[in-house]
This record gives structure tokens, C-alpha cells and sequence, in this order.
């Protein structure tokens, strides 16, 4: 198994665009793939329910068979265990998984796996050296697809390959200064199962870092539902958080909750703003 470093930030309709032109990318080389990737579970969400995530991806005439573990994080900030190997497809290597130490991987679990949605998206990679850390920059460009039910996928994943983690907040703190972005805390495995099952939940809050999840969550709803409620659930989630922290972050979030009432709200300042704000709390949240 290895571990995901990684810090996911949803972009705005021009962010792609303004990424590739921003002076840290801009004279970088990349390398351009096409990504086709189907999720499995059982019929009743057994491995969503244990915030799990499998996928076969087809890539490069290859299918790689990968598992993600439940994420530890929040405001865009994640850390997963991953078991990624090459198969011989087009199925799953059950035979593989039953190896695996995850007890949500029982034989029960295994015999029910089916295909669930599908993910296909163009990835420009880039790699970069930043704050003496070692950077993988991804932009993915694509969509979701769950029976007839279709998402945008517009994400920049900044991940962590040597060095420490906060060089992947000073490289999102550079990047927002000109680029609309702002933190998401919901992998494309669980914007998929809300897609397919038609529903989204929120995380409680109680804590300043709960919070800003909260907050985050209810942002990466609006963006796939345009359900509006959703854009007040994260206001009213901003609001908690500058009351719940005694003057810390007051300003902060009062600014961001203010923001969202704007029809273009996704600016880069409020996306520098949030990812400061992230910046500052834990990130202690159990992600999707």
C-alpha cells in the first residue's frame, strides 16, 4: 500500500485556461492522457459506506485496478492508502483484492462488485519543484456518468510526491492569486455515488474544521446539483465557523459567507481567501 498526499481544488469555467498560463506552469512541460475509469461496488454501496473506492482505469492501451482507503483531511487537503497493479481486464482481479487487508473486502462484498458510473476525463500533467517539495500538478477536464445523470469534472489535484504538505497550501496560495479555484473535499468516487443515488449529505459541524467541511461539501453540491440551497448551506456553514472560533478566523469567513450571496462569487480572491482559511485549521475530517 502507499499513501496519497493530495490537495484537491475545484476550478472555475475559465480556470483551466487561466492555469495553464499562470508563470508557474506556463513553461513547464506536460504530458496529456485520456482517462477512462469505471467504479464498482455492490448493489447496496457496501465500500462507499466504508468511504471506499475501487476503480478499473483504462489508460495507454492498459486497465490498472486501483482501491483508495477512507480519506483523513478537509479543505482539500486528503490522505489515503492506495493499492494500484496492472490486470489483464476487462474485469476485476477479485483474486487480488480478496489479498488485500481492508475488512470491507469480504468474500460477501466481492461476489456482489458491479459497475456503478464511469469517470472520463483529459489529464494534463505537469510536475514542478516547489517551496523543496516535489509537485504533481493534474488538471482533469471530463465528466461523470451515472445511468442517464451527467457532471462536469473542472479539478486541479496537487500531489505530494517528496517533501512536507505544506508546500502543496503555498503552491494553492500561488496558484489562486490569478486562477478561480477554490478547496473540495469530495473525490470523484463520492461525487459519483451522490450523482448516481440522486442525493447529497452534508457533515456535521461543531468544530471550526468540521465547519469549513462542511462549508466545502455543500460547495461541491451546488457545483454538480445548481441546487441554490446548497450555496446556503455553505454561507450558513461560514457563519458557524466565524462564531464557533472566537475572533481567529471571524474575518475570514464573514468575508467568504458574504461572497456567496454574488452571482460570481468563484473569484480568485475568495478561492485565496478559502484556501488560507484552510490553511490555518486541521485538517482532521474523515472524507468521502
Amino acid at each position: 500500500m502507499s499513501q496519497e498526499i493530495e490537495l484537491k481544488l475545484a476550478l472555475g469555467p475559465n480556470g483551466p485556461t487561466m492555469l495553464r498560463r499562470h508563470p508557474q506552469l506556463a513553461g513547464l512541460d506536460s504530458v496529456a492522457q485520456r482517462l477512462g475509469n469505471t467504479y464498482f461496488d455492490t448493489p447496496q454501496g457496501d465500500l462507499e459506506a466504508a468511504r471506499m473506492a475501487l476503480r478499473l482505469r483504462r489508460i495507454d492501451g492498459r486497465v490498472l485496478q486501483t482501491l483508495k482507503t477512507r480519506g483523513e483531511g478537509g479543505g482539500g487537503l486528503s490522505t489515503r492508502g492506495e493499492w494500484e497493479w496492472e490486470v489483464s481486464g476487462p474485469g476485476l482481479d477479485l483474486e487480488g483484492l480478496a489479498e488485500l487487508p481492508p475488512a470491507a473486502l469480504g468474500r460477501h462484498v466481492l461476489e456482489r462488485l458491479a459497475p456503478r458510473f464511469t469517470t472520463d476525463f483529459h489529464r494534463e500533467t505537469r510536475m514542478i519543484d516547489h517551496d523543496g517539495a516535489r509537485i504533481e500538478v493534474a488538471l482533469d477536464e471530463g465528466e461523470i456518468v451515472a445511468d442517464d445523470r451527467r457532471v462536469t469534472i473542472r479539478e486541479l489535484e496537487l500531489e505530494l510526491k517528496a517533501g512536507e504538505p505544506e508546500a502543496l497550501w503555498s503552491l494553492a496560495e500561488t496558484l489562486a492569486g490569478s486562477v478561480s479555484l477554490r478547496p473540495s473535499d469530495t473525490s470523484k468516487a463520492a461525487r459519483g455515488g451522490a450523482l448516481l443515488g440522486g442525493a447529497w449529505q452534508l457533515p456535521e459541524g461543531g468544530t471550526p474544521s468540521a465547519w469549513l467541511h462542511r462549508a466545502v461539501v455543500a460547495l461541491d453540491a451546488l457545483a454538480d446539483t445548481d441546487d441554490e440551497a446548497w450555496r446556503c448551506e455553505a454561507g450558513s456553514a461560514l457563519m458557524r465557523l466565524a462564531e464557533a472560533n472566537g475572533g481567529d478566523f471571524r474575518e475570514a469567513a464573514r468575508e467568504l459567507a458574504e461572497a456567496l450571496s454574488g452571482s460570481t462569487w468563484l473569484t480568485p480572491a475568495f478561492g485565496l481567501t478559502m484556501v488560507r482559511l484552510a490553511r490555518r485549521l486541521p485538517a482532521d475530517r474523515d472524507l468521502a
